[in-house]
């Protein structure tokens, strides 16, 4: 899409993405939600759309001053991987750039002066403006980056196996799907130092001492580096979970990684920007109210250790506790993804549900998904 021109296009893609992210926030902000049955609570997903509003806030402001925006309309509905790159190295200078151009108080002075003056925008300052305010917002927020480096968010004891079990997170934006996603693992940690520290003689966490969650990266400090290299070679959308659990438990023996869970964020549709899906597209450009007329989905995948298979200790050689991970081969779409769970979820506006429901193509269209309606800050689930 040219953004230059500032088409009706463009600002319905905006303000579409922001309604979308917006409803997100909401739903995932249910303290009751969770993201399976027995998983951790989908508010832990909030940064990440934080990190993903403050992108699209960035790409807004950019688009003043730059001649093309482009998304994957076919595809993914999300910005292609080259403007997520320039979001990252233009963060990297923000501050050198922002030092060569006049304060905005200074620019909004010259443009009132030059509009009294020579009777004609000014187009040139117009552009200067734009980009102050895209590199200030990059230096107001957290973007989603092509990789979100990890954090530990939760720290318990398993009382079976008396280890140190962390909850952890990180993001990346496949460049190939274009797509965000947000991972979830659980991960038993028996590293001695680790171990000695955070258990307490009666099984339980250590309560003296004092951990300030989140903290950033893999608690345990000796592998922390080294977990965020792996994260990063073996988060992208062509991997499955089961892959991904699978080369953590091989590459980090003292690691043992009993559930990792992917939340893919979109395809997103949008009517009159994207054409991702004709039908849904079809159905979209009759609503009332274009504010409305969006679809967000997203899914989550998760994949699961049914047990350990003991460490093996011998005279000669030795080999670590392993995990035997569950796929679930009863159903073949489960068994594509490599995961033994996985859900299908959809966000969609009042006005564009009913939009669908008249069409009479509801089942047609979200078959397989579990639907949330959203009005206002209300959000009903399982219409």
């Amino acid at each position: 899409m040219n953004a230059a021109t500032r088409t009706p296009a463009v600002s319905r893609y905006f303000n579409s993405i922001r309604a979308a992210l917006a409803g997100l926030e909401v739903h995932w902000g249910n303290a009751a939600g969770r993201l399976s049955d027995d998983g951790p609570p989908s508010s832990l997903l909030i940064p990440y759309v934080d990190r993903l509003r403050n992108s699209f806030a960035c790409w807004e402001n950019r688009i003043g001053f730059v001649d093309q925006f482009r998304i994957s309309r076919a595809e993914s509905g999300f910005p292609v991987f080259q403007n997520v790159l320039e979001l990252e190295n233009d963060g990297a200078g923000a501050a050198k750039r922002l030092a060569a151009i006049p304060a905005a108080d200074e620019l909004r002075a010259e443009m009132v002066d030059f509009i009294l003056r020579q009777r004609e925008f000014p187009a040139a300052l117009q552009t200067q403006m734009a980009e102050r305010l895209y590199l200030e917002q990059i230096g107001k927020g957290e973007v989603f980056s092509p990789l979100v480096l990890p954090e530990t968010v939760e720290v318990s004891v398993n009382p079976r196996s008396r280890r140190p079990s962390c909850l952890v997170t990180w993001g990346a934006f496949d460049g190939t799907s274009t797509l965000p996603m947000v991972y979830l693992a659980t991960i038993e940690d028996s590293s001695e130092n680790v171990v000695s520290l955070l258990v307490s003689k009666d099984g339980q966490l250590n309560d003296q001492i004092d951990i300030p969650l989140p903290v950033g990266g893999l608690l345990n400090p000796a592998l922390a580096r080294s977990f965020d290299d792996f994260v990063g070679k073996n988060s992208a959308f062509s991997l499955t979970p089961a892959t991904i659990a699978t080369n953590m438990d091989r590459d980090f023996p003292s690691l043992h990684p009993k559930s990792v869970r992917r939340v893919v964020i979109g395809p997103f549709y949008s009517a009159g920007v994207t054409e991702n899906h004709g039908r849904v597209t079809e159905i979209l450009s009759r609503v009332r109210k274009v504010e409305n007329a969006w679809v967000m989905t997203w899914t989550v995948q998760e994949v699961f250790s049914k047990r350990e298979i003991p460490e093996s200790k011998g005279f000669f050689s030795s080999t670590p506790a392993t995990q035997e991970f569950h796929i679930e081969t009863n159903d073949l779409e489960a068994a594509r993804m490599g995961v033994s769970f996985y859900q299908k979820h959809a966000l969609v506006p009042h006005d564009a549900y009913q939009a669908l429901y008249a069409s009479g193509d509801v089942k047609a269209i979200f078959g397989d998904f579990k639907v949330h309606v959203i009005s206002g800050n209300q959000v009903v689930s399982g219409v």
